[in-house]
């Protein structure tokens, strides 16, 4: 808890940093250095919180509890599968710290500990709950979620050619069911549009890297 004599820190910002302090232990764990050229998580929560705060705003979600979990929801990442609930762990213990409504701090460490998952078998009962759990897939759709990819390949993984990216994005075998397991009409619709990005930009780049666009019944053009 805050010591009394402590005046308590700005919420927002203090949520912030303490987020951008988790991605450089995580990029240090990662890459090797606390600053690669592309911090990925960092990127995916700005992301998410982008994405959570518009869903908030269209489907009435508390603003406080989703922004504080939204920049919280990773804090915890580098314990894999565990973070949910030990993100939840922290954030019991840092917003008292912090000028947070505390009649709310729970609802928001529940709302990170809800957010596990790439899918779902049953929906989540808590609206604050769903619209995190929605940010958070949905950044992990679409064109964002392809550049993200490729950021953090540039920033860490082994060599990667074109055609490795290709064939990795093809073989992802869960973004169905993610879409299927969206619980806002606006995060259902704009998580079934970034899926059909996402597999157009794989299917043009394959086949601009083919030349297939030299084919498209213009015949051969003149010389400039």
């Amino acid at each position: 808890m805050q010591d009394q004599d402590e005046p308590p820190l700005p919420w927002r910002e203090a949520a912030r940093q303490v987020m951008y302090e988790a991605t450089l232990r995580e990029a240090e764990q990662r890459y090797g250095s606390r600053h690669p050229v592309y911090n990925y998580r960092w990127e995916h929560v700005n992301a998410v919180y982008t994405l959570a705060m518009r869903l908030a705003r269209l489907t009435g979600a508390d603003l406080e509890v989703i922004e504080a979990a939204a920049w919280l929801h990773d804090v915890a990442k580098e314990a894999g599968r565990e973070h949910p609930r030990l993100g939840a762990v922290f954030a019991r213990e840092f917003l008292p710290k912090t000028d947070f409504p505390p009649e709310k701090i729970e609802r928001v460490a529940r709302t990170i500990e809800d957010h596990m998952g790439l899918w779902r078998e049953e929906p989540l009962a808590t609206l604050e709950s769903q619209v995190l759990w929605d940010a958070d897939k949905l950044a992990k759709l679409g064109l964002t979620a392809a550049f993200h990819w490729i950021g953090g390949d540039l920033a860490g993984r082994d060599s990667q050619t074109t055609e490795m990216l290709i064939a990795r994005a093809r073989d992802v075998d869960w973004q169905e069911k993610t879409v299927a397991s969206m619980h806002t009409a606006p995060a259902r619709r704009a998580a079934e549009a970034r899926l059909k990005s996402f597999r157009t930009l794989w299917t043009k780049l394959a086949a601009e890297l083919a030349g297939d666009d030299l084919e498209n019944g213009r015949g051969p053009q003149p010389a400039s």
